[in-house]
């Protein structure tokens, strides 16, 4: 994950978003390698860049609703934004460690 945290709230905003589960995978989205980018800027904004383990993920709304609630929650954040990419694609190589041992991949 890029973390670009002038703000200095990327602790928090990243212990939020291990909360936040695709609800086929029992691992949270940052151990999965789904959050891209953490970006924090004057004003309270906090902007994630993410992607999916598929592009027609059927709950793809609800994670991304999920998402901006959660990283919204955190002091210091007064705006929470969310950005859905595919550049670069997901594979399982982007998860951790964590994960793939968790998944049974290693």
């Amino acid at each position: 994950m890029i973390v670009n945290d002038p703000l200095q709230l990327a602790p928090a905003i990243t212990e939020m978003l291990e909360t936040v589960f695709d609800p086929e995978i029992p691992v949270n989205i940052v151990e999965l390698g789904l959050v891209y980018e953490l970006i924090t800027k004057e004003g309270g904004v906090a902007k994630v860049v993410m992607t999916l383990t598929a592009p027609g993920c059927p709950v793809a709304g609800d994670i991304i609703d999920e998402v901006q609630r959660k990283v919204g929650e955190v002091d210091g954040v007064s705006q929470a934004l969310v950005e859905l990419t595919f550049d670069p694609p997901w594979d399982k190589s982007m998860m951790s460690e964590v994960a793939r041992l968790e998944l049974g991949f290693m």
